[in-house]
């Protein structure tokens, strides 16, 4: 289960990394400035949840139901926000119209806050030794 949490996340901050390189340069004459900060967004949040994938799969403190779940949430999570983020960020460079799959974004963020709260509960649930 490590060896997948911690490919995920590193696959995930590849792509954050990717992603936000190509925002910074091919996109900056392509969308506005406040497209830009969406886009941005949308990167650090896939990034920020690809450390914490990574941290997830590196630790002896969860058991492996949990970083199942945490992982199936965090992925589904950031496909979901970060990844109508970028949708909407440059809606006007395709011919799809992305506010109408707006609706995920939320959807997407409750996910990650909901991995946030697992991790929280596990931490206080967790025996001191």
């Amino acid at each position: 289960m490590n060896k997948i949490v911690l490919t995920a996340g590193a696959i995930l901050g590849f792509l954050a990394v990717v992603l936000g390189a190509f925002g910074a340069h091919a996109l900056k004459n392509s969308i506005d400035a406040e497209a830009i900060k969406t886009f941005e967004t949308g990167v650090k949040y896939q990034m920020y949840h690809a450390l914490l994938l990574l941290f997830v799969g590196s630790t002896s403190l969860l058991n492996n139901t949990t970083k199942t779940t945490l992982l199936y949430l965090i992925v589904i999570g950031v496909i979901l926000f970060s990844g109508s983020i970028y949708g909407l960020a440059t809606n006007s460079l395709s011919s799809f119209d992305f506010k109408k799959i707006g609706f995920v974004t939320p959807i997407g963020g409750t996910l990650l806050i909901i991995s946030w709260g697992i991790l929280i509960f596990q931490f206080i649930t967790m025996k001191q030794s």
